[in-house]
């Protein structure tokens, strides 16, 4: 992977409160400066919801209302043969986000930006294949021909981000959301461990800069650990803890030059009130002391380490969200402040 000491630097998980997305990409602009990520705005269009979002061109789907669902009663067969010709060729082009599903992306692609990296984001397989269902309401995941186009059309729907993020920077980083990986391993989901690294490579094969992976809530980290990700981003703020356990996957990771994107901001509007740049900067602190007693050194960790929320802000107030970010780069300045410049 390229090698970057982000040292703390911040940027965000996706999702914004915002209607218009001029005002959405402005706070971002202000608040991000060094790595900004382009805001999806759920509350603007249901098209923006993070699974109908990247839907757009999958075999068989379908909006009805609020709903999205695959008619597999459909014939599929001619539009997943279009679905890997495309993939096979790299026919990116053919898999764009448009206007209508992401105005937060189209709208900052035209904002004004110099940053050192920029951020973009798509939902998961897993997490897609859960939400979405066929039309008897069988999760997609379940049925594998489903499953592996889905995989291979979020391939090239990061493809195609990325390509036009890197008009805005070189550096790019493209974050796989996976909410879902937090069913990993109950009753509820089924499905194995090598399912779940298969279809997250394939993704990631579309990625030529950084990829990393979101989930925002507990899971298995050693299976997100044993893929080739670059980037693991958490909600640190509640669950800062559960990486210790896991020293020896996370110590590997580190050592190959891997992320930890700490969302030590909390996502709740309520929990946000009662912070402050130092009292997460102390909480993280004790985060990070808890990987160097397992034999993580601390300023290893702090040295390739990102910031951002715990999660999307989209279901918080515009007023929250902002305050949120505020906090974020306050977070970060702290840490600079009290390491980087110390040495």
């Amino acid at each position: 992977m390229p090698k970057f000491e982000f040292s703390g630097l911040p940027t965000a998980v996706g999702s914004m409160p915002h209607i218009d997305p001029k005002e959405a990409c402005s706070l971002v602009a202000k608040f991000l400066p060094e790595i900004p990520a382009w805001p999806q705005l759920p509350k603007r269009s249901f098209l923006e919801n993070m699974y109908a979002q990247f839907s757009e061109g999958f075999p068989g789907v379908v909006m009805e209302g609020d709903r999205i669902y695959v008619d597999r009663a459909k014939d599929l067969e001619k539009p997943l043969e279009q679905l890997y010709a495309c993939y096979l060729e790299n026919e990116v082009e053919k898999y764009t986000i448009s206007p209508d599903y992401a105005a937060g992306l189209h709208a900052f692609l035209e904002t004004e930006l110099s940053p050192f990296a920029v951020k973009g984001q798509v939902t998961g397989p897993i997490s897609w294949g859960l939400s979405v269902t066929d039309q008897e309401r069988r999760p997609v995941l379940y049925d594998d021909t489903l499953a592996d186009a889905l995989a291979k059309h979020l391939h090239l729907k990061a493809a195609w981000q990325e390509m036009k993020l890197k008009a805005i920077s070189a550096n790019t980083i493209i974050f796989v959301d996976e909410p879902y990986m937090a069913s990993f391993g109950s009753a509820f989901v089924s499905i194995s461990r090598e399912q779940v690294v298969g279809l997250l490579e394939e993704v990631f094969s579309g990625i030529s800069g950084l990829k990393g992976v979101h989930c925002c809530d507990n899971t298995d980290w050693s299976v997100l650990l044993s893929t080739s990700l670059d980037i693991l981003n958490f909600d640190a703020y509640n669950y800062g803890y559960t990486l210790a356990l896991y020293p020896d996957e996370v110590k590997a990771f580190v050592d190959r030059g891997g992320v930890i994107a700490w969302g030590i901001v909390p996502s709740d509007e309520q929990a946000l009130k009662g912070e402050t740049a130092k009292s997460l900067l102390d909480r993280l602190d004790e985060e990070i002391a808890a990987l160097d007693r397992k034999g993580i050194p601390f300023h290893q960790v702090l040295s390739q380490c990102l910031l951002t929320p715990s999660c999307g802000l989209g279901s918080i107030s515009e007023e929250g969200a902002a305050w949120a970010l505020e906090l974020l780069a306050g977070v970060s300045n702290e840490l600079r402040q009290r390491y980087i410049k110390e040495g």
